[in-house]
């Protein structure tokens, strides 16, 4: 056991107040795997900054936990593929365990669908890939109701869509009347073909790419589209060390996606997934969380500022982050991390401000700038 206090693992110290739930942790027994409420004590420090040192038991959510080892594998994995990009891969796969949906937006070339066809060759289920294009059909996605000679009734054929990870490549090349059939999918998990509902598989996950030049002939995604993907994600160029190990890799088998073999199974991840609302939020935490969604709608170079979708989406996405780091426990840190990747694909900025050559980037960081961490310091 040992006490420590609330630094991250991005070397950040935010000092807060019970960032630990009061009486209980999630922990994970050796024998089962599977996580519980258990009893953990909390010791205070009161100074000019209020800090919580903890003391944690072995049982304590880690690394070494079976979330902690979950992600590690899914993490190693595809990495093996995808170099130089830790930051991406890891909200990519933070994203996939708050059971969310996730937007990959960059120029041709840095490895938009790489990145997406890695997480979906690391789980163990079902992917299927649609290549979105002008021409393609509704039913292509969701499957279409065929009349059978033999059964003397019509059957439903299932289309794309159903499969643990779709792959939706180029989606904004699609017509609107065909993206419009990810909403409900994307949303409640289901799907409705002449009046009846089918469920869809857990986990269930849409990774899209878009590329956002080349814009002719391409459809822009409606706000009610972009809302529900959990975030949005450029890939960025990869730095010139790790586009050196690209270039020297170029050939070898081991770093094409098609060598990755599943490393844990779409069960697994579905249990994962479902430990994430456990993970406690102080209500501080909470409130910080208020905070940033109500400055983005009164902010004056915004149109349209974060919907109770969004708030949800950045508490879940907090959450699964701070899992993936093996806490229990959220810290305003995880909030401030996944803010621009869940927020920015949410706002409208104003025309003037765009004028002004504004970005919904800028927006989301002046506000995480001017709105008050809890339990911080001013000097």
């Amino acid at each position: 056991m040992r006490a420590h206090g609330t630094r991250t693992d991005a070397g950040t110290l935010t000092p807060v107040r019970c960032l630990r739930p009061p009486d209980r942790t999630l922990t994970p027994p050796a024998d089962t795997g599977r996580w519980h409420w258990g009893r953990e004590p909390l010791w205070y420090r009161r100074g000019l900054a209020l800090e919580v040192f903890v003391v944690q038991p072995a049982t304590a959510p880690s690394r070494d936990s079976s979330f902690g080892r979950l992600f590690s594998a899914l993490l190693g994995n595809v990495e093996r593929v995808i170099q130089g990009k830790r930051e991406q891969v890891h909200l990519a796969l933070v994203c996939l365990l708050a059971e969310g949906h996730l937007l990959i937006e960059d120029v041709p070339g840095v490895g938009k669908t790489s990145l997406a066809k890695a997480i979906a060759a690391s789980i163990g289920g079902t992917c299927n890939r649609i290549q979105f294009t002008p021409d393609l059909l509704p039913s292509d996605v969701t499957g279409v109701s065929v009349w059978s000679r033999s059964a003397d009734e019509f059957q439903f054929r299932p289309g794309g869509i159903f499969a643990n990870v779709l792959l939706a490549d180029e989606i904004n090349r699609a017509s609107p009347k065909t993206q419009s059939a990810l909403l409900e999918a994307m949303e409640e998990r289901q799907v409705t073909v002449d009046a009846q509902t089918y469920r869809l598989p857990r986990p269930f996950m849409v990774i899209a790419t878009q590329n956002p030049i080349e814009l002719e002939g391409t459809y822009p995604l409606p706000e009610a589209q972009l809302d529900r993907f959990l975030m949005r994600l450029p890939m960025g160029y990869p730095a010139r060390e790790a586009e050196a190990a690209i270039l020297d890799a170029q050939g070898a088998p081991s770093a094409s996606v098609d060598s990755l073999t599943p490393v844990v199974s779409a069960a697994e991840v579905a249990e994962a997934a479902a430990m994430i609302p456990s993970v406690h939020v102080a209500p501080e935490v909470r409130d910080y969380v208020l905070d940033i969604v109500a400055a983005s709608r009164r902010h004056p170079e915004l149109l349209l500022g974060a919907s109770p979708r969004g708030s949800l989406s950045l508490q879940r996405a907090a959450r699964a982050l701070a899992a993936s780091f093996g806490r229990s426990y959220v810290l305003p840190d995880d909030v401030k991390r996944v803010a621009p990747s869940v927020l920015e694909h949410r706002m409208l900025v104003a025309p003037d401000a765009q004028l002004r050559g504004v970005t919904a980037d800028d927006v989301v960081r002046a506000i995480l700038a001017s709105v008050a961490v809890p339990g911080a310091t001013t000097s």
